[in-house]
């Protein structure tokens, strides 16, 4: 992704491997401060997962991919080291997907570092298709809408919901980019923006409360958002707020797309009833930084993603084309 430090222009990935030691953005310091995370071990990388130094079911499963070959090359015990990264995060596919693929590579006598690099290259060669895929849905003096963040630090590179924005801004088409702020944790208003800014993208920071309002008025012209994982009938987990997104969207008559490389498509599983929900620490909906909101003595609820059903989608756009949720199937049989 393009990164301006010091006055100068850099292309940077938001996790890398180098030299034995896995590198990534620090995203809880966005947008103010920009630091590389290193982590040296399996400790380093469970840390950084489920602290959200690194987030994103994409960057997410890369992390874990680089993390299992790092405690291989360590001599720690591959297979404790698999079922401690499944542990970090319960709701994102891709960590279960990446894992896994190391994991065969390892039993099978292949160069873990090697696998978790081609995984690697994979997912960003995939985020570039879908947003090539993506682009052509979008038309000149579009006006879209994104919820939390599913840009490059969410994939490695290009990302999934921005991808198809960045290859229509690279198109020379005019944009206008509403930024959910995304509560609890601010991804919208502090990594969308952010990487978008590093773009030089129009673009503006809404409440998440305010979309509604923008559908109502005829301001937004389609929503694009990522996912954590697909499953067989279409049904789609993503950030919470999505859902409502979704609904408002089918209200007013605006498409609604999902952005995901199919290694977000768990097909083990029926519907998304059976999606396991990751629920938070209650405090980050009760502060906003170290300032606590509500009264003390007050309780708070705080699940990470919500469900949106298929029929609220207008199509998933992946690195193999744009599919009817009723596809899945198809989608995964496609070689």
């Amino acid at each position: 992704m393009k990164v301006h430090i010091g006055g100068k222009e850099k292309n940077i990935r938001a996790v890398w491997l180098d030299k034995g030691i896995i590198k990534m953005i620090d995203q809880r310091l966005l947008p103010h401060k920009f630091k590389i995370f290193n982590a040296r071990n399996i400790n380093d990388v469970i840390f950084a997962i489920k602290e959200m130094i690194v987030r994103g079911a994409p960057a997410i499963g890369v992390t874990a991919s680089y993390g299992l070959a790092q405690a291989c090359v360590q001599g720690k015990n591959v297979t404790k080291a698999a079922k401690l990264l499944k542990n970090t995060r319960p709701t994102a596919y891709d960590l279960f997907y990446a894992v896994d693929i190391v994991l065969s590579a390892i039993k099978n006598g292949n160069d873990p570092v090697e696998a978790s690099e081609i995984y690697a290259r994979e997912i960003i060669d995939q985020c570039r298709r879908i947003g090539e895929h993506g682009e052509k849905l979008i038309e000149d003096c579009f006006r879209i809408l994104t919820h939390c963040n599913a840009g490059a630090l969410a994939t490695v590179e290009y990302g999934t919901a921005l991808s198809p924005i960045r290859f229509a801004h690279y198109n020379k088409k005019k944009l206008l980019v509403y930024v959910d702020e995304t509560r609890p944790r601010l991804q919208g208003a502090k990594l969308t923006a952010w990487e978008l800014r590093q773009e030089g993208i129009e673009h503006y920071v809404i409440a998440d409360n305010a979309a509604g309002h923008y559908m109502k008025k005829g301001e937004i012209d389609m929503v694009i958002v990522g996912a954590d994982r697909i499953v067989r009938n279409g049904d789609t987990a993503n950030k919470i707020g999505t859902y409502e997104k979704a609904v408002l969207a089918k209200e007013n008559g605006i498409p609604f797309y999902v952005a995901a490389p199919t290694s977000t498509i768990d097909v083990s599983i029926k519907n998304g009833d059976e999606i396991p929900i990751e629920e938070r620490s209650q405090n980050e909906v009760l502060f906003v930084g170290k300032h606590r909101i509500p009264p003390k003595g007050s309780p708070a609820k705080n699940p990470a993603f919500d469900i949106t059903p298929a029929k609220y989608i207008t199509g998933i756009i992946t690195e193999r084309g744009v599919f009817a949720p009723s596809e899945i199937m198809k989608i995964c049989s496609i070689v």
